[in-house]
């Protein structure tokens, strides 16, 4: 699988949570209750179509529902090499070979991939036809539809571009809802315009339209991957660190206090609350207060100073 799938590589990053976001717009969105199935298309090619589909699928999947991935894009499409499954057979050889009138739904499963997401899978686009909207508009496309929207919770069908061939307008009609993938300054107005027009003339139901390639600047982009806790192991050092010299800064302007100073009005503040007795707490108090001094040393300072005193008052 693809590093491009980033709602299963990296699940906490805030692209994923983007996704998420979508996933929840469009369940509420959604003209019906249970939505079983939606198409991702785009008006030019380059635009992230394939991208934004499988990540959304990824989505999907994450949220404890069955999801099928099919790939609808038969002449060029990306989702086998997104996913790491094989190429064919997909969804063309499954429309070719399918027998409605035997109406086998195990026949659909030998087209059905797991992949390493769990609750996905995907039908590859397989062999490029020399018809594929023929295939697309043939009752064994609704027939599949129809049996494997009982097969699983939702159907995310990865369309063409509208403005080069007519494959997914073709399958809007055919699906509950449909989103528009554009690209910031590069999907022109008015071809975004025709392809909405388009695909509401055939009775097609469009949910919205996803730009995508938005630019992003870092600092937003930090402030949010921060948010979520990748990889910001230093700068939360850092910000930690700045904040203990701050304190400690304001602590040696504030704090005048010396140890010797701190530990006396920690002694006096216990001795004030505890429950010794008065005449006790006076005592202890004066042994901390004034040194112990004997009586004869008291009168031999007394003598010497009375001997100084003679011999200045006889000189």
């Amino acid at each position: 699988m693809k590093k491009e799938v980033i709602a299963h590589k990296d699940p906490k990053s805030p692209i994923s949570e983007v996704f998420r976001t979508l996933r929840t717009n469009i369940q509420f969105m959604s003209n019906s209750k249970r939505m079983k199935t939606l198409l991702v298309t785009s008006t030019f090619p380059g635009e992230g179509k394939s991208w934004v589909t499988s990540n959304l699928a990824v989505t999907f999947a994450q949220a404890g529902k069955r999801v099928i991935l099919i790939d609808a894009d038969m002449r060029k499409g990306r989702q086998y090499a997104i996913f790491g499954v094989s190429p064919r057979p997909g969804l063309s050889n499954l429309l070719a070979e399918y027998d409605i009138d035997n109406n086998n739904p195990e026949q659909i499963l030998d087209y059905v991939q797991e992949t390493e997401v769990e609750n996905l899978f995907v039908i590859s686009a397989g062999n490029v036809p020399p018809n594929p909207s023929e295939l697309l508009v043939s009752q064994e496309m609704s027939k599949v539809l129809e049996e494997l929207r009982k097969m699983c919770d939702i159907i995310i069908i990865d369309g063409t571009p509208c403005e080069l061939v007519t494959d997914s307008v073709i399958l809007s009609r055919m699906v509950e809802t449909t989103i528009v993938v554009t690209a910031h300054k590069m999907t022109k107005k008015d071809a975004l315009q025709r392809v909405v027009k388009n695909i509401k003339n055939v009775g097609g139901n469009l949910a919205g339209v996803v730009i995508n390639k938005v630019p992003v600047s870092a600092k937003k982009y930090g402030e949010k991957y921060y948010y979520y806790g990748h990889d910001k192991g230093e700068q939360h050092k850092k910000h930690n660190s700045k904040i203990k010299e701050e304190f400690n800064q304001k602590n040696e302007k504030n704090n005048t206090t010396t140890p010797k100073q701190l530990k006396t009005e920690v002694n006096n503040s216990n001795d004030s609350d505890s429950d010794i007795p008065k005449a006790m707490r006076e005592k202890s108090q004066s042994s901390l207060d004034t040194p112990m001094i004997s009586s004869a040393k008291t009168n031999d300072i007394l003598n010497q100073i009375n001997q100084y005193l003679e011999k200045e008052k006889n000189t």
